[in-house]
């Protein structure tokens, strides 16, 4: 499975200009004098460490928050002292504690725990794995999703972040959007490449979604790894915002794109009109 690594666990986004969802359009005004910017700062220190920047000098830092040496290394000895990384005096890398920024939503948030039932409806209807995610800018996070008590082979960790354009809820969500906050998204994304399948052209892509936004579901084929197929209904509250998109996922082996729709489809869809309901 290559989902796991290509995965991450839930950052916290240093702009925050979403509701808590990830999907809301709302902005929070706050007044200049009630602003602590250097909490901003902090926080986008631990967001530039990834996959590929695991360990980080000042310097390094510095260039990827834009922020200066002096103040990165500040910073980076902060976390140090408050236990949300380590050093060995040269580099630094991110530790353990950093995980219960993430947990402490997933704890709180009322979404993920409303989802639980809804989503072992699914798997029980489907006997796929079944997810609930947001939009965090041009990423996915998965909040919940249900399994069964197997392992399970196709599906996404608790807390994955994933490029929206190449998994099914991304796409759900993101029919959502108007014609110009769709082109301002598709502008601003980099349509990585996964599979020979990934979609990588900004119209066709555009296309895509649009067709989707008309039927009211969205398909990514073996967009992210090869053999998996993602089906998605955006998920609504009752005044008719997206607040997420819930998806089961489905091996493609043996199954046209029509059964894989005529099996996932209606049971995503009751899903998603008893969840409402509570929204």
């Amino acid at each position: 499975m290559l989902w796991p690594v290509i995965a991450q666990i839930v950052r916290l986004p240093v702009r925050d200009r979403k509701d808590s969802t990830g999907v809301g359009k709302n902005e929070v005004h706050v007044e200049p004098d009630d602003l602590i910017a250097g909490l901003g700062r902090g926080l986008a220190v631990i967001e530039c460490f990834d996959d590929e920047h695991s360990r980080l000098t000042p310097a390094e830092v510095a260039e990827r928050t834009q922020i200066s040496r002096t103040a990165a290394r500040r910073y980076l000895l902060s976390l140090c002292h408050f236990g949300y990384a380590n050093t060995n005096g040269k580099v630094f890398w991110l530790a353990p504690r950093v995980l219960r920024l993430g947990q402490s939503y997933l704890l709180s948030a009322r979404l993920p725990r409303l989802a639980q039932p809804f989503l072992e409806r699914l798997f029980n209807a489907t006997q796929s794995t079944a997810g609930l995610a947001v939009l965090d800018d041009h990423d996915v996070i998965y909040l919940a999703r249900h399994s069964g008590s197997r392992q399970a082979k196709g599906g996404v960790h608790l807390g994955a972040r994933l490029p929206a354009h190449v998994v099914s809820v991304g796409r759900a969500i993101l029919t959502s959007f108007s014609d110009e906050e769709l082109d301002a998204w598709i502008g601003a994304h980099r349509f990585a490449s996964f599979t020979p399948y990934s979609e990588r052209d900004p119209a066709r892509f555009r296309a895509e979604i649009v067709r989707a936004r008309d039927l009211n579901y969205a398909i990514a084929d073996q967009q992210l790894e090869l053999g998996w197929r993602g089906i998605a209904v955006p998920l609504r509250d009752r005044h008719g915002e997206c607040v997420g998109a819930l998806s089961v996922t489905v091996p493609t082996e043996g199954k046209s794109i029509e059964a894989s729709l005529t099996a996932a489809l209606p049971p995503l869809r009751d899903a998603e009109t008893g969840f409402r309901a509570l929204l």
